[in-house]
């Protein structure tokens, strides 16, 4: 049976963010992520973590100037020396503080007339040398394909241009985050895909939610039913993250989620 958790920054916005963590658990979750955590306290955080039985399964890495529309630093180039800097001042604290196994490292956005051959030369370089650091806490570095309607310009979009970077990198440690939303978008042939690549061992994560609306997964043209058992009969033992925006009340809508709570 898959292991979910909620995503406490889409979902459950009806609570304040600290009582997201006790919502998410009473809903029978054992597993919770979000976008950024580094507007809170670690020891606040993680104590949120324990009070409810939780475990933090992914959150992201800095991704620059999110309010001014930045979708992550690891691609571009001049931000080599912020996103290293970034990256093990606040991602690496914040993992170990809340036992996070895995962060995920945005990749950026295209700028007009930019050189996508010069951003794949720093994306590579940032990236090995993200999963080199990460390994001596015992942490994946993730890399997710996301659509460019979402997020117009983003640099990585299909799932075959993330598994190259994967080879070309040859880190262990470095792993894809497939969400199954920006897939069916950007790719379809979704089974397809997961029979592809859940076998490599290189798919660390997985995320979740009804296309196109982004609402709950039991709503829009995916079978999530039938996919769940798909990861199982592939053996896929990581987490499936619900990545969406709740129609109508985050508990209200969780019928998908009752035949796998906790």
């Amino acid at each position: 049976m898959p292991r979910f958790a909620a995503n406490l920054t889409m979902m459950y916005t009806e609570h304040a963010f600290f009582d997201r963590f006790a919502a998410a658990s009473a809903d029978g979750f054992a597993a919770v992520e979000y976008l950024f955590p580094y507007d809170f306290d670690r020891a606040e955080l993680a104590q949120r973590l324990a009070d409810n039985d939780l475990s933090q399964v992914l959150f992201n890495a800095p991704p620059g100037d999110w309010n001014a529309g930045e979708r992550g630093l690891a691609s571009l180039p001049g931000r080599e020396d912020e996103f290293r800097r970034n990256f093990t001042a606040l991602a690496l604290p914040y993992a170990e503080a809340l036992k996070s196994p895995r962060v995920h490292v945005m990749a950026g956005l295209v700028p007009a007339g930019g050189d996508r051959a010069a951003m794949q030369d720093v994306y590579l370089k940032n990236l090995a040398w993200a999963a080199e650091q990460a390994a001596t806490a015992g942490i994946d570095v993730l890399i997710e394909p996301i659509n460019t309607r979402d997020i117009p310009n983003f640099f990585l979009n299909r799932q075959d241009q993330a598994h190259a970077v994967i080879d070309a990198v040859g880190a262990s440690n470095l792993k894809v985050q497939m969400d199954l939303y920006h897939c069916q978008i950007v790719e379809g042939d979704v089974a397809m895909k997961l029979r592809q690549y859940i076998p490599t061992g290189r798919v660390g994560h997985i995320q979740i939610a009804g296309v196109p609306e982004r609402h709950e997964p039991d709503l829009g043209e995916l079978n999530h039913p039938y996919l769940f058992a798909l990861l199982d009969e592939l053996g896929f033992d990581g987490h499936v993250g619900g990545e969406y925006r709740p129609k109508a009340g985050t508990s209200e809508g969780l019928g998908w989620f009752k035949p796998y709570r906790r």
